[in-house]
């Protein structure tokens, strides 16, 4: 295959390794030099479901399902008062677990737990207080998909940094160079590796996402998104409105979630009546559907995502590692509190209010947490109810 020019290889390596490369910001700049990033007031529903600026958007890379441009607006979430991207474990984190005692100074540290997948020994990068999850939930995709495997972890290894995953995924994307030598193919491959410098050092800080709630794969496009393209990773969300809603259709339509903020609170201020209904509807949609899921999309979810299908789940400004097996979902555990829980790999998503099962490697149901190690040492009850009430968190 034709190589990528040193130029843009050195340039894409500063930006991995976040030299000469803007830090990420929680804001992005949009048309006309507006901050796309907006504080919300304190009004009833509005600004309640969570929904942060952090990550940009868009379905997985199908052209038919993606705008071209990005919006008016920008790609960032309005303001809404939730913690920092990654940040959704709320209240004090679990202990550390003893293989893989991180300082609170180290956050550029995460643990690594190995699972045997599909027969292979595949590490899994865990998720400490305010883990970077967009990166987290892309390299734990590489890493099952073993794309990343040429830069393999050490078999014992057991905390990676940051540089390293950045590296890693440095690497993964310089090998989506196209085989074809047509001189436009080439162009556009190093015009994606251009966007793609400015966009990696966001991954550990907060990416930008607007979702709309026409389809679980919907979302406002956001230069970030060109990761998701060139690693052919798929982004998902299960915030729709439930067609059987008239009234929710008509005031919601396909606006954003960025628009659809800014409709309320220009409703609210209306003299017509029924411009200030319209707002209301769309107001308490926002409030009742606050986790962000919705059972209509869901179901949609569930239908849209192919079987063994490996992609990023947006919710609650938090992006999971998600699978479809049998027809069902799942969302790979990667809270650090599970680090020494070999039978706690994924967590089912089939229920809107968060009632889930944990299960083991192979999708088999994992019984109580600590079971086996009971004979060896008493139980922490103490650390176990902390990581039940942060996973419930």
């Amino acid at each position: 295959a034709p190589s990528i020019g040193e130029g843009t290889r050195q340039l894409l390596e500063e930006a991995v390794s976040g030299e000469e490369t803007p830090a990420g910001s929680q804001e992005s700049p949009a048309p006309g030099g507006q901050a796309a990033v907006v504080d919300v007031p304190s009004s009833p529903g509005v600004g309640q479901p969570g929904c942060a600026p952090h990550l940009p958007s868009d379905e997985q890379p199908r052209e038919d399902a993606r705008e071209k441009q990005p919006a008016e607006g920008g790609g960032a979430l309005l303001g809404a008062p939730v913690p920092n991207l990654g940040a959704e474990a709320v209240g004090e984190p679990a202990e550390p677990p003893q293989a893989c005692t991180l300082s609170r100074e180290a956050e550029d540290f995460y643990c690594v737990k190995w699972i045997t997948w599909k027969g292979e020994r595949t590490p899994v990068i865990m998720q400490s207080e305010n883990g970077p999850c967009p990166l987290l939930a892309i390299m734990n995709i590489l890493f099952l998909q073993w794309k990343a495997s040429w830069v393999k972890l050490p078999p014992q290894k057991e905390v990676v940094t940051a540089e390293e995953l950045m590296a890693h995924l440095g690497d993964c994307i310089l090998s989506t160079q196209p085989r074809e030598p047509s001189e436009g193919l080439q162009l556009n491959f190093q015009q994606n590796i251009n966007d793609t410098m400015m966009v990696l050092p966001k991954l550990s800080t907060g990416l930008d996402v607007n979702v709309r709630f026409t389809g679980v794969s919907d979302f406002e496009y956001t230069p970030e998104c060109i990761v998701f393209d060139l690693l052919n990773v798929p982004l998902y969300h299960g915030w729709l409105v439930d067609p059987q809603s008239p009234e929710v259709v008509q005031a919601v339509g396909k606006l954003s979630y960025n628009q659809l903020v800014e409709k309320i609170i220009t409703c609210k201020q209306a003299s017509d009546s029924s411009l200030v209904s319209e707002g209301l509807v769309a107001e308490q949609f926002l409030e009742s559907t606050a986790s962000q899921l919705t059972y209509h999309g869901l179901c949609e979810l569930t239908a849209a995502v192919r079987e063994g299908e490996l992609s990023v789940f947006f919710r609650n400004n938090h992006f999971s590692t998600m699978i479809k097996h049998k027809g069902h979902l799942y969302l790979l555990v990667t809270d650090q509190g599970f680090l020494q829980e070999e039978r706690v790999v994924w967590e089912s998503l089939h229920n809107v209010d968060g009632d889930s099962c944990f299960c083991d490697t192979d999708f088999h149901l994992s019984h109580a947490l600590g079971k086996e190690g009971a004979t060896a040492s008493p139980p922490d009850h103490h650390l176990q109810q902390r990581q039940v009430d942060q996973v419930y968190i």
